[in-house]
């Protein structure tokens, strides 16, 4: 690695540091989002290519002792799916020193685990949600499971999971007229929620930058019902641009991942649920760690290999350049 710092941490050209580590559990989901999968889903990964629960805490003991990682996102497909998961998080809380814990889901099955989980060590949780109505979630989702992500909502924030945020894209025609109504909901129960632009990493392959709405669209909708400032919060690393609601307190992000992408200031590093290392989102190019893990590769072989990805990190995404290539591999295969 030529020119690279003598340092533990995971360090980039650039001069970013990665402290922030997304973990997919699973490529599994229980729904079929319209802007994410095909209606037949995909073909899930083999269970003996998944890393094990052994075999993941191995790594993210190496990514905490060694390598500098503060915060760890547990992502999907849907986490929830992942057996185990409560006992997973437990151990995770055990490493030293202590990550921060947090999970992205649909919701479903929420309910009836949030407050398991928050006794297992979870510290905060985000929930998929796009819209609070039934057809049109039905329409997105092809499942009708509205009642269980509300459900699931409430419960984590009965477990203490505060603040709860809310995760949501807008899709023209079909439910960026409802932009208003679910940001009163999520300010009337006291949820976070972010808007998101779509962005392409869809299984289809079929996103299209002419549909996409933009933050400054989503912003413009918004507008109609609601005054909006600038919070004056320092934003840092977080990729949401956030604005007071009405003049506060109540607030709600907007992620301009393709029109206003925050590159310069990623603090990410992402493990997909196969032991493969991606330094973005958007990479085309992965580290295989799951067989350096099972041809008895010893702990600094793990290191030094993510230490060597995260040096080989590009300027930024490159989606608004001529050459971008969507990568291979979906979102819900990535993680989020």
């Amino acid at each position: 690695m030529a020119g690279r710092p003598d340092t533990p941490g995971l360090i980039d050209k650039y001069g970013r540091v990665a402290t922030d580590l997304r973990v997919s559990l699973t490529d599994r989901c229980n729904l079929r989002c319209q802007y994410c999968m095909p209606a037949e889903g995909l073909d899930w990964l083999p269970s003996a290519d998944i890393l094990t629960d052994e075999e993941l805490l191995r790594v993210l003991r190496i990514a905490v002792r060694d390598l500098g990682i503060t915060d760890i996102r547990l992502t999907g497909g849907e986490p929830l799916l992942r057996r185990g998961l409560e006992d997973l998080v437990a151990e995770i809380t055990a490493l030293r020193p202590r990550p921060r814990v947090a999970m992205t889901t649909n919701g479903i099955g929420l309910a009836k685990r949030a407050a398991r989980l928050a006794a297992a060590g979870l510290d905060r949780i985000n929930v998929s949600l796009d819209t609070i109505d039934r057809q049109t979630f039905v329409e997105i989702t092809r499942r009708d499971r509205l009642h269980h992500v509300l459900e699931g909502l409430r419960a984590a924030q009965e477990a203490g999971l505060r603040p709860v945020k809310v995760n949501a894209v807008l899709l023209r025609g079909v439910n960026d007229h409802q932009a208003c109504s679910l940001l009163r909901f999520c300010l009337e129960h006291g949820y976070h929620l972010r808007f998101i632009e779509q962005m392409p990493l869809d299984a289809q392959h079929q996103w299209n930058r002419a549909e996409m709405i933009t933050a400054d669209e989503i912003l413009a909708i918004l507008r109609t019902e609601f005054t909006l400032e600038p919070s004056p919060a320092e934003r840092g690393s977080a990729p949401a641009e956030r604005w007071l609601v009405d003049g506060g307190p109540g607030e709600v992000g907007v992620i301009a991942s393709v029109t206003k992408p925050f590159c310069q200031a990623c603090n990410r590093t992402r493990l997909t649920a196969d032991g493969s290392l991606r330094s973005c989102l958007f990479s085309t190019d992965e580290t295989d760690l799951r067989t350096i893990l099972r041809s008895g590769g010893s702990d600094e072989d793990v290191a030094n290999a993510w230490r060597a990805t995260m040096w080989a990190k590009g300027p930024g995404h490159e989606i608004n350049s001529a050459g971008f290539a969507q990568p291979l591999r979906p979102m819900s295969a990535i993680g989020g």
